[in-house]
């Protein structure tokens, strides 16, 4: 799969901050492929930072023309725990939730072939972000700007 730009590895966070550098902001599109998802509009609201990921996202909902609700601002951990504390979500938490959402379609009279592959990626994904933290964790290096 093509990685035009940087959308799928900049993912992740929950949590409610101020909305920052609105000048110098950037749309997601690559989830549109239906009306509700053209609907969805995703504005990257922050700079890079250290390690080359944005941290804030605001998604809102264009139902009609002139109606957009904001429905969430997603704010994912900026800095290295050590030095900056927990401040926002992980890449992890939000796949967490993706994976679940697909295993409850599985479960139930939703269950497809499609699902079902884009389960195992999810999982897939998951187990090399914890091989990397392990990995990471077992040099001393967990929580620091160190490769």
């Amino acid at each position: 799969m093509p990685h035009a730009d940087k959308e799928e590895s900049c993912l992740t966070s929950v949590f409610r901050s101020k909305i920052m550098n609105t000048e110098n902001t950037r749309k997601l599109t690559s989830h549109k492929v239906n009306g509700l998802n053209e609907a969805l509009h995703i504005t990257v609201m922050d700079q890079p930072g250290q390690g080359g990921a944005n941290h804030i996202y605001k998604i809102e909902l264009q139902p009609q023309p002139n109606v957009v609700q904001e429905l969430c601002e997603i704010k994912f951990q900026n800095g290295p725990i050590k030095e900056s504390g927990f401040n926002g979500l992980s890449g992890e938490a939000l796949l967490a939730i993706v994976e679940d959402r697909l295993k409850c379609f599985q479960a139930g009279q939703y269950a497809c072939r499609e699902n079902a592959i884009a389960l195992t990626h999810i999982q897939e994904a998951m187990h090399w972000l914890h091989h990397r933290t392990n990995e990471r964790l077992q040099r001393g290096v967990e929580g620091t700007n160190i490769k």
